[in-house]
C-alpha cells in the first residue's frame, strides 16, 4: 500500500480501466486505485491522515502525497504516541525539514494533536472506535456521477469537527474534516462510474 514505490506506481496504473476524473499523475492514480475511500481501522493510519489532511489545508493533495514518505520519517511512522513527546529540539528539527509541508502552525497542530490523538484512545479503547461512531460503524456509500457534485462538507463532518475541535485538536475544520473522512473510507465519494464504487462491481 505504498504509494510512494515506484514498482507500485507502475504495476497499479491501468489506463483500461474508468475512474474518478481527479487522479492525474500515476502516484494519485495509485492513491485513488488503492486507499482513496477503503476503510481505515488501525490507529496510526487513521492519525497519518489526519497529520496528511491537516497539512493539505491551502494545497493541494498531490503535494501532500509527495512528501508522504518524508512525513513518515519525520513522524516517527505517525506514532502518535511518540509525536507527542516531541520537543523543541524535534520541533526545529521539523520546521527546517524540506521534505515535508514547513508550516509552524501545522506542525505544532500534528504535535499536540497527537496527544489529544492519546486522549480520545484512552478514553473510547481506540481513535478507531470513536471515529467511527460519526457514521454509525458503516461507511457512507454515496452515488454520484459528477466530480462536481462532490461536496467541501457534510452533517457529519461538521458534527466531527465540533468534536474535534472540543478535544483540543487544531485544523480540523470541517472542509478537512470531509476530506478526511473520505481518505479514511468514512465516505465513499468514488463516482459511480469508477470501477471503485461498489455499484460498478456488482
Amino acid at each position: 500500500m505504498n504509494v510512494a514505490g515506484e514498482n507500485v506506481v507502475s504495476a497499479t496504473y491501468r489506463q483500461d480501466i474508468t475512474r474518478c476524473a481527479w487522479p492525474k499523475s500515476e502516484l494519485s492514480i495509485a492513491y485513488h486505485d488503492h486507499e482513496w475511500g477503503v476503510p481505515v481501522h488501525d490507529d496510526r493510519k487513521l492519525f497519518e491522515f489526519m497529520v496528511l489532511d491537516a497539512a493539505q489545508a491551502g494545497l493541494s493533495w498531490e503535494t501532500v502525497l509527495r512528501k508522504r514518505e518524508s512525513y513518515r520519517q519525520a513522524f516517527a511512522q505517525f506514532d502518535p504516541a511518540v509525536v507527542a513527546r516531541f520537543d523543541g529540539r524535534d520541533f526545529n528539527r521539523l520546521i527546517n525539514d524540506a521534505g515535508i509541508i514547513r508550516n509552524r502552525l501545522k506542525i505544532q497542530s500534528a504535535i499536540s494533536g497527537a496527544g489529544a490523538f492519546l486522549k480520545v484512545q484512552e478514553e473510547f479503547g481506540s481513535f478507531d472506535a470513536y471515529i467511527w461512531r460519526f457514521v454509525n460503524g458503516e461507511p457512507i456509500v454515496n452515488h454520484r456521477r459528477r466530480h462536481g457534485s462532490i461536496p467541501a462538507r457534510s452533517r457529519e463532518s461538521d458534527r466531527l469537527s465540533r468534536d474535534l475541535k472540543a478535544r483540543g485538536f487544531s485544523f480540523v475544520g470541517t472542509t478537512i474534516c470531509y476530506a478526511f473522512m473520505q481518505a479514511a473510507g468514512l465516505v465513499n465519494d468514488h463516482l459511480v462510474t469508477c470501477f471503485r464504487h461498489p455499484e460498478s462491481r456488482r
